[in-house]
């Protein structure tokens, strides 16, 4: 539509006007009240949540798994051996025997703590040797102090800890080394610190949007709107863990996901906003309409990442579900800071966007491209051919080299599509050998008393010491005659147990009705023989050294719950998977009414996840830059992590996917040229596409500093993923792909089109 046909929303009566740009130009005017509201809401979750707020914690429960019954049936009937135990361990140079005063007084002082249980000292009775397998290493140089709490000690406060440390406090006064280990260790380890990973990212980000935008003022209002909106959000997701535990990631989680959205989805309103601009549109009439076009689109891809997020409660485990909800929650922040707090910060610069320059400004679309955006590429057309308003006469020769690429792409659709495959398919064949597990404290840095404590347990006592497994055997069914011949036959199916590099004796409950004892595996508890034998002794060993008698049996303790928890996230993985692409389908399908584009969308976001898991397993499991990144040895892929990226990563990709797709399919409705849409769509969206990429990938990267391996693990995987995908699926595989499918990318069945709801992602005739 020529410039001189196009309607002026001023003149339409103010009722007329979409909602969005409603509040895009109210915002804009009203920019004092708005920044004021955001000022004072973030001082107020601020202070509510250094006041109430709630603290994080990685201890949740399994209902109905074999562990957590186990457990259950322990706590009823010996809530002594029921709790959760840690250990205390020490080592010296000389025996340990030769502390006795200083050890029994820090194992009586530990017993007299809150919330503990008993405290068991590693030295023999006077007079008698160490028992074999018993807390006090052959060499006598090593030994630990078993700590049973009637709650998860994470849960109890850094102050607690004062507590701990002035009970061993007369050991370390003698020279012993004292550690701790298990959840006591994590209890002890530093507060998580993100604001080095955020400065990283923030660092790279400036430099990116200077270099894209050519402008301080321009590159500065998406960092200054994504940092306010994630710090409300953090505030937000600190009082609601105040009514529900959430794990120790998940605010590094939703730091990570609020900053990179946020930056995104400021840089596209933004983008579209010093457009109108530079054609000459006053701000505040530019900023509504940005918010009515581009803000409609980030509207439905914050709603899509939110969908994919919400996906995850599929899984049925409330702590992978809650992780999804706490990155649901900046993102949530995220996309009411582009609609309210970004339109306020353009209506408080003004004109002034461009004021301060470190090169000349470049707008949004290309000069001479053919056909224009629903921001009136039209005159930004003749802006930048003749130095209009904001001197962007590099426009159409920047955006000419993608308006050429994606001619050469419509020539040879066919060797895009072959060589974003073969890119896609070799960073994927590290796929098929994927170990899911959990990562212990043997792969932490030295740096933390737990991975002091794992080290000097696994020199001592084996690996496996650090992940003892507890069977429970209940007879509450079985008549009190035939209760010694259960004993005897799980005595005797324990006797020479393969995997096991000890086995203690059967204990009996006070009422008798319970029998425990503990295994020590050979292997450590993040290794595959492990799970195999926890598996073993609760499917075979256990189950048929009862057959017939009435007795129930459980494998119970921290690494039966890790083994549980990952059956259960194996088990229903594809599941989540199938609820996640058919809802990305779905709303794909029903923003753009094409069939083949909503195939296209899931498939090749598959693909792109895909190779992202392969560089997952060649880093850390195979080892391949693991010790660079921080990591000590291989490690398997943390059991969650596969499932949390695959709906973080589809939910972002279509950020992408809807922002590349919408251009297309708006000139698709103008001019009814299939390739030609594909070439104006890539020619003006590549830029700010890679520009927002790369920053969301410096800001996901920048976290693999953190000290926790699975926020490296995040980092890195979240990172690659968008990377591929804004490289290799967005400028290889989409615009080849839609190349060869042509008109037919458009069509969809007449059934599915009367049932499917409009909706408009760039607010169509929404121009200035």
């Amino acid at each position: 539509m020529p410039p001189s046909e196009r309607r002026v929303p001023s003149a339409a009566p103010q009722a007329e006007r979409p909602a969005l740009r409603r509040l895009g130009e109210w915002c804009a005017r009203h920019w004092v009240l708005v920044m004021v509201l955001w000022i004072v809401a973030l001082v107020a979750v601020q202070a509510a949540n250094k006041t109430v707020g709630g603290d994080y914690s990685d201890d949740f429960s399994l209902p109905g798994t074999q562990a957590q019954q186990g457990k259950d049936v322990l706590q009823a009937h010996e809530p002594a051996a029921a709790g959760t135990s840690s250990q205390v361990v020490l080592h010296d140079p000389q025996p340990l025997t030769g502390f006795p005063s200083q050890i029994s007084q820090a194992v009586t002082s530990l017993a007299q703590l809150p919330h503990v249980l008993g405290a068991q000292s590693p030295l023999p009775p006077a007079g008698q040797p160490a028992p074999p397998g018993g807390p006090l290493a052959a060499d006598g140089l090593t030994g630990y102090i078993t700590v049973r709490f009637d709650i998860n000690p994470t849960l109890l406060g850094e102050d607690y800890l004062d507590g701990v440390d002035s009970a061993v406090a007369p050991l370390r006064e003698a020279g012993v080394q004292v550690e701790y280990g298990g959840p006591l260790g994590e209890l002890a380890r530093p507060a998580p610190d993100d604001r080095s990973s955020e400065a990283i990212g923030f660092a790279v980000a400036i430099v990116v949007l200077l270099i894209g935008f050519g402008s301080l003022i321009a590159a500065g209002l998406p960092l200054l709107t994504a940092l306010f909106a994630a710090v409300v959000g953090l505030g937000v997701l600190g009082l609601i863990a105040a009514l529900s535990t959430f794990a120790t990631v998940a605010p590094t989680l939703a730091t990570m996901i609020g900053i990179g959205v946020g930056i995104d989805y400021a840089l596209f309103l933004l983008t579209r906003h010093r457009q109108n601009l530079m054609d000459g549109a006053d701000p505040v009439a530019s900023a509504g309409q940005a918010v009515a076009t581009a803000g409609r689109a980030v509207l439905i891809s914050g709603c899509t990442v939110i969908i994919a997020l919400s996906g995850l409660s599929v899984s049925g485990i409330s702590f992978i579900a809650k992780l999804g909800a706490a990155a649901a929650v900046t993102v949530v922040s995220a996309v009411l800071g582009a609609l309210t707090l970004l339109p306020a910060l353009m209506g408080l610069i003004g004109r002034r966007m461009d004021r301060v320059t470190v090169r000349r400004p470049i707008a949004e679309t290309a000069g001479g491209s053919g056909g224009g955006s629903g921001g009136g590429s039209g005159a930004a057309s003749s802006g930048a051919a003749h130095g209009g308003p904001g001197g962007a006469s590099g426009d159409g020769e920047t955006a000419g080299v993608w308006h050429r690429y994606a001619r050469r792409v419509e020539a040879g659709p066919w060797r895009y599509l072959i060589a974003g495959v073969v890119v896609l398919g070799v960073l994927s064949i590290p796929l098929f050998s994927i170990q899911l597990g959990h990562i212990g404290d043997g792969a932490d840095s030295t740096d933390f008393t737990d991975r002091r404590a794992y080290d000097l347990m696994s020199e001592a006592f084996g690996p496996g010491s650090n992940g003892p497994l507890t069977l429970v055997v209940d007879q509450s069914a079985v008549p009190d005659a035939n209760r010694p011949a259960v004993l005897s036959s799980v005595q005797q199916a324990l006797t020479g147990l393969p995997g096991a590099a000890s086995v203690g004796p059967l204990q009996t409950s006070p009422d008798g009705v319970v029998l425990f004892n503990t295994v020590v595996p050979t292997t450590s508890p993040q290794d595959r023989a492990t799970t195999d034998l926890v598996n073993r002794l609760s499917d075979t060993v256990l189950p048929d050294a009862v057959a017939g008698t009435g007795a129930e049996t459980y494998v119970t303790g921290n690494t039966a719950a890790q083994v549980d928890f990952l059956d259960i996230v194996s088990s229903r993985l594809v599941l989540i998977i199938a609820v996640v692409v058919g809802l990305a389908f779905l709303i794909i399908l029903a923003v753009f009414r094409g069939l083949l584009v909503a195939v296209k969308a899931a498939v090749l976001n598959l693909l792109s996840i895909a190779a992202s898991y392969g560089v997952l397993v060649a880093v850390f499991q195979w080892g391949w830059g693991g010790p660079a990144l921080g990591v000590s040895g291989k490690v398997p892929i943390e059991s969650y992590v596969p499932m949390m990226m695959f709906a973080i990563v589809f939910g972002l990709s279509m950020d992408y996917e809807i922002f590349l797709l919408s251009r297309v399919h708006e000139a698709w409705l103008r001019t009814g040229r299939a390739h030609d849409s594909v070439a104006h769509a890539l020619e003006i969206t590549a830029r700010v596409i890679s520009c927002a990429a790369l920053i969301m990938v410096s800001v996901f990267a920048a976290f693999i500093v953190s000290d926790n391996i699975v926020i490296k693990m995040m980092g890195l995987g979240l990172a690659v993923s968008v990377l591929v995908d804004a490289t290799v699926v967005r400028l290889l595989l989409v615009p080849a792909v839609m190349t060869l499918l042509g008109a037919s990318a458009w069509w969809t069945p007449r059934f599915l089109d009367r049932i499917l709801p409009h909706i408009d992602t760039e607010g169509e005739g929404e121009e200035v």
